[in-house]
Order: structure tokens, then sequence, then C-alpha cells
């Protein structure tokens, strides 16, 4: 089944069909195997379906070949809501239109559309998938592209009466089969002008135009009260200064009605002639009245399919929804940053080489990275108040505070999330996970940080909370972790402790790590948060388990003769899980296992000033200010699991609950490759020294 009414049970393209035969996606499409036919060569009896691209040579190829094999042929368009990004860039697509009709934007012809439409077969439970699937388009501002801007605040001016005229791309299939032409673009803009007399007419360039692939229909010239908007800005953002749309037959008149404009059609879009919009042409085909609803029932729910971009499996309308909402968000979070309107660039500081492709991903699709090692490199790149900074941790080059103040800019700091990976950093494994925060960096107390402004001030819904709870659940039932090092069969603690005798474990930390510089009070090294528990705890059994930086050789950590003096057993093979779970309490000056415990239910006394202390939910040894707000466990999950870091796979951004099923994946899957990590070392300090030899540093 590929969409409503469609059965297939094995489809086949033509050879010549490159584009199609390379989209391996296509059978994920169509839930059936795809077969590429060569010259001469018998189409098996399996095969029903001759598959083409639109009303290109791919299509009338594909209808060819159906009519002579006696087959049914079936004409492929990007789906109406169909990426991030653009395609022309790349960015595959997330939904098709599938019509054994015609296709959607030929007007010449029925389509499968067009016959959806006059049927009016919408289902009490469609109509109200459709409703939410409306207002999920309106709330998030998704059009069938969605990696542009928002217009820059003051670009219109507020006293004005603004029309929009909407350009599209020459030689666009949409127009000639639209019942328009090149022409049609011209009358269309002369009657904005004479219907408006008083309007500032605004022509809007299409982004693969902007983009320098394609030529427009419209190419700008100087016309009294015409200003031609250059700007690669979301369409959404766009409408939103405007009342009335004047369009041939681009999707902007969509997006324009579901924003509830004034549409007017000079072609015969699939979207005209069902009486929401004002047409200078008409379809006698079209003859039933259709809301907004349905049109979206039509279009979004029955016409259009789905691959769910997590999963690579058939999804739906709300799935890709989701997806394209999340890689919104991450790239807006650039826009909202201290600055002028962003430029689409970013200067990274402090990113170390090898480190530089893992993260480059994390910032977010489109955006232009520049990395950089000081802040004269950075001004010889030309960078202005438009840009954006960032600095991997606290690696602040020299003079970067002059910069930040000269350019009216804050730098996002960006870290390794809380569910990294399988594997080290320091050993060269890519990250998941990342953190971006543009206030601070939640393992520095001595200034808010995003995180932090979460904890403090966030409204967790009940919805929020039982969404924590369930990633809860699932991080404690599979012993993930920040880094997964543990196998599945990793062994437990071989601990002595007597019946009743209190066991506390105290994990060791890198003592040169930033959280410990920044986060740590008057206990400051292992040694000493070792002395500081046995002395309040002089019966307890003390478990000390060193950091794995420390005992795979990559970080300074030191203790390990005190601590055996100090505690009863000191764990070196067993996974920190596992020491938690054998513990009834865990003490800590800022380490990340603080947190584990806390998912799994176990009393935390914390010395220092970890991002999960000061929210009542850990006993603190030292006083933490700006926070004093009692939040239950799951909204702690919530703010740091959920709302704080971005997840990442090669596809794009991911919500937590699919990164952590890949992370467990990975876990029962991997292999160990120590020895490539340990020569990527080797090759990582070689080339860094090649390079301070060149700078002199």
């Amino acid at each position: 089944m590929t969409g409503k009414g469609l059965e297939i049970s094995g489809f086949a393209v033509s050879w010549r069909d490159i584009g199609l035969w390379r989209q391996k996606q296509l059978e994920t499409f169509f839930n059936t195997p795809m077969r590429v036919m060569l010259p001469g060569v018998s189409v098996p009896s399996d095969i029903n379906t001759w598959v083409g691209w639109g009303r290109k040579e791919s299509g009338r190829r594909a209808e060819h070949m159906a009519r002579r094999h006696g087959l049914r042929a079936l004409l492929l368009e990007d789906g109406f809501l169909r990426s991030f990004g653009l395609g022309v860039n790349g960015a595959r697509p997330l939904s098709l239109v599938i019509d054994d009709v015609g296709i959607y934007y030929d007007a010449t012809a029925p389509s499968r559309l067009e016959n959806l439409l006059n049927a009016g077969d919408f289902s009490r439970q469609e109509l109200q998938q459709a409703q939410a699937a409306l207002d999920i388009l309106r709330r998030e501002k998704l059009s069938k592209y969605n990696c542009g801007l928002s217009v820059p605040e003051g670009f219109f001016p507020d006293d004005e009466e603004r029309v929009l005229v909407v350009d599209q791309t020459a030689g666009d299939a949409s127009i000639r089969f639209g019942l328009a032409s090149t022409k049609t673009f011209e009358d269309m803009l002369a009657c904005a002008r004479q219907e408006n007399p008083n309007a500032t007419i605004y022509v809007k360039t299409h982004p693969e135009v902007l983009a320098g692939r394609k030529q427009g229909c419209l190419p700008p010239r100087e016309m009294k009260g015409v200003r031609w908007i250059a700007g690669n800005w979301h369409p959404h953002s766009l409408l939103e200064y405007f009342d009335k749309v004047y369009v041939v037959t681009s999707m902007m008149g969509l997006d324009a009605l579901v924003m509830g404009k004034e549409v007017h059609c000079f072609g015969m879009p699939f979207y005209a002639g069902w009486g929401l919009t004002h047409d200078r042409q008409q379809c006698p085909r079209r003859r039933a009245k259709r809301t907004l609803t349905e049109l979206i029932a039509a279009a979004y729910l029955q016409y259009a399919v789905y691959i769910n971009p997590e999963t690579g499996e058939r999804g739906t309308f709300f799935d890709v929804a989701r997806f394209i909402s999340r890689q919104k968000r991450m790239v807006q979070f650039w826009e909202k940053c201290k600055g002028a309107p962003w430029s689409g660039r970013v200067f990274a500081f402090g990113f170390s080489l090898w480190k530089q492709a893992q993260v480059r991903p994390f910032f977010g699709e489109g955006v232009k990275v520049h990395f950089v090692r000081t802040v004269h490199q950075a001004r010889r790149k030309g960078v202005t108040s438009s840009d954006r900074l960032a600095v991997w941790g606290m690696r602040d080059p020299e003079g970067l505070a002059e910069l930040e103040r000269e350019l009216g800019l804050k730098a996002v700091r960006v870290e390794d999330g809380f569910l990294r990976s399988v594997g080290l950093g320091a050993d060269f494994v890519p990250p998941k996970s990342l953190v971006f925060d543009d206030m601070g960096i939640y393992f520095d107390p001595s200034r808010p940080s995003r995180l932090e402004r979460l904890l403090a001030e966030a409204e967790f819904s009940p919805e929020l909370l039982k969404r924590a709870a369930r990633l809860r659940e699932f991080i404690v039932r599979h012993n993930l972790t920040k880094y997964n090092l543990a196998a599945e069969n990793a062994p437990t603690p071989r601990i002595t402790p007597r019946p009743g005798q209190k066991v506390i474990l105290v994990p060791g930390q890198v003592e040169d790590d930033a959280s410990i510089l920044l986060g740590a009070s008057e206990v400051r090294t292992n040694a000493a948060l070792l002395q500081n528990v046995r002395k309040e705890n002089p019966r307890a059994y003390i478990i000390y388990k060193p950091h794995p930086d420390v005992m795979a050789g990559n970080r300074k950590g030191g203790a390990l003769a005190r601590a055996r003096e100090l505690a009863d057993h000191v764990e070196l093979h067993a996974d920190i899980i596992a020491c938690i779970e054998a513990c009834d309490e865990l003490h800590t000056m800022t380490s990340l296992s603080g947190f584990d415990a806390l998912l799994r239910g176990k009393k935390v006394v914390t010395y220092g000033a970890p991002f999960y202390a000061g929210w009542g939910l850990t006993q603190d040894r030292a006083a933490i200010a700006r926070r004093g707000r009692k939040l239950p466990l799951d909204a702690l999950v919530a703010a740091t699991l959920i709302l704080y870091p971005r997840y990442r796979r090669m596809e794009g951004f991911v919500s937590p609950e699919h990164a952590a099923a890949i992370l467990l994946r990975e876990r029962s899957t991997r292999s160990p490759r120590r020895w490539l990590h340990k020569w990527g070392r080797l090759v990582h300090w070689f080339l860094r020294g090649l390079l301070s030899l060149q700078t002199g540093k």
C-alpha cells in the first residue's frame, strides 16, 4: 500500500532515470522492492507499476512503458511538507505525492488530488487529523521547504499598506501546466499595482534563485512603488507582514491560505478553483467548494506519503512535522542570540582539529561555520555583529571578551551532552548530543546558564513530565550513561560490607576538569573528598571508583594510593552504574554520576555546585546562590535531557528518545577499537605540534 487506494505488488523504473533508482528510500515509500529495468529485459510478472517523475521526461517515459507493457503508471513529485532544506542543496525528500491519474500541478488534465477533492470522501477522523495538521502548520510555521530565516525586525515600515507578489523559477513545470506563462507574471505584477494603488508592492524571489541555482520570471528592476525582496526568509515569517498575496502557481499561495491571507491566483494551482482563492482563471472540472480543512485532508493526509526521518520507515505527516519543527528550532536558536539580524555565519573558537568535523552538523542545516583559532583570524575573515560566536567549553581565545563587547555579541558555549556516546570523547568517539548555551555553561555555577534558567523558570507541563518519566525509566532500565562504556554483562563490584552497613560510592573526577575548577567549593580534589566522606561517615563502607578518562590514561586524576587508605574498596572494573546500584548514597564534588544516581532513586550528597544541586533533590554541603526552586525529579530530567541538549544523527536532529535507543543498539553491537583511538590520538598530537610550530605557540 503506497497511499489511500493504491496497491502495488512491485514497481519498476527505467535505467535512464538515475535520479530515481539511486533513491533507495523509494522502496520505503512504496513498501516493496524496486526493479531497475535495462533495455531488452523482460518485465517480471510481479511488477504491476512503472514509476516516473512528474511531467518531465522521466514521467513521459513511465507512461509510455506502462502502456507498452500493460502496466499502471505512477507519477511522483515532492510532497507539500518536503524537508527542512532545499532539494537542490541535497536535502532528501521526507514526503512524496504518488499519482495514478496525472500530477497535482497539471491543471490541463485530472489528477488524483483533484479527484479526491471533487469526491470529498473525508471521514470524521480524517477531518480531525486534518485540523490537527493545520494547527501544526500554523503553530510551527511549516512549509514545503523550511530553511529560511526570520524577517529582520524593522525591515517593513509600520505605516504602509503592503501587497506581496510571489515570483517563481523560470521554466517551472507548474507554470506551463498551471495554465500560465512567463507573461502571466508581468500581468500579475501590473494587476497588483493597479488594484492596490496606495500599497507598496513587494516581489518575493524564489529560494532557488537566491541560491544562484535558477533564474526567476520577474527579473529585479526599478519600478515606482515596487520593492524586491532578496532575503532568504521563511514564507510564514514573510507572510506575517501581508494581508493580500498574488501568486501564479507558487506553493506560497498555500502557505498564505494556511495563515488566513487573501490569495489571488493568476494560474491554476491545485489549491485554486475550490472557493478558497480569488481566481483569474477557471477549471471546469473543479466543481466542489471545499473548506481549508478539507483541502489539507486531501493534500497532506490522503495524497502524500511520508518517511519517518528518525526510523527510516514509513511514517506520517505528524512524524515529519515534528522532525522539521525540531530542525527549525535548532537553527532559530542562532537568530535569537544577542546581536544584529543573523547573517547565517558562526565563528567557532577552541574546537580541536578532530572535533570540527564531528560537531559541524550540530550547528544546524545551512549554518556556515568558520572554525578559527584566534580573534585575529576571525577579524581577518570579516566577522561582524551580524555573525555569531561559539566557544568549546571554556577555551576562550585571547581577546574574546573584547571582541564580544565590540560587536555586541555573547559567545555561545558548546559542550558534550549528558547522553553522549558509546565510548570516550578522548578516544575520538563522535558525540550523539551536545549542549549549546547562550548564557553560560551548565558546569559553571558562577554565572547563570541556559540549563539553570530552564530549571528556575520553565513551566513543566504534565505531558512533558510524563515524557521525562518515560525517558528516565528507559535510561534506568537499560543502564545508559554519558559514555556507556560497560558491556551488557559488565561485572558488579566485589564488595563485602557488613550486614546493615551503609554503602557510600565516591566517584573520582578529573581534577583539572572545568567542572571542578569552576564548580567545586572547599573540597577540590579526589583525596580531599574521600577524607571528608570518611570523616563524616566513619562506619560506612566506602567505594571509590576512578574516572574512566583517568583509567584510560587520557587525563589526570590521582588519589589512587590515598584512596586505598581511605576507602574500603577501590573499584577498577565494574561499571559506574553497577557501583551506583550497589550503594546507598553517592557523595561527589560535581560528577555527572550524581545525576545518574538521582535517576535511580539514590541519596546524593554534593560538595560543590553541579547543575543538579540546589533544587531540593540533593543534600548540598556548599551554598548555591540563585537556586532555591523545589523541583520534582522528572522536571530535572525534562530540562537536562529533553529541553537543553541537541541530539543529532546523519539525517538531522532527533529526539532524546531516539538518541537513547541508538546508544543502546550501538552499545550492544560495538566492537573494541582501542588501537584505532590510540593511533588517532598520536596523529592528533602530531598535527597539533605542527600547528604550534607554524603559529609560534
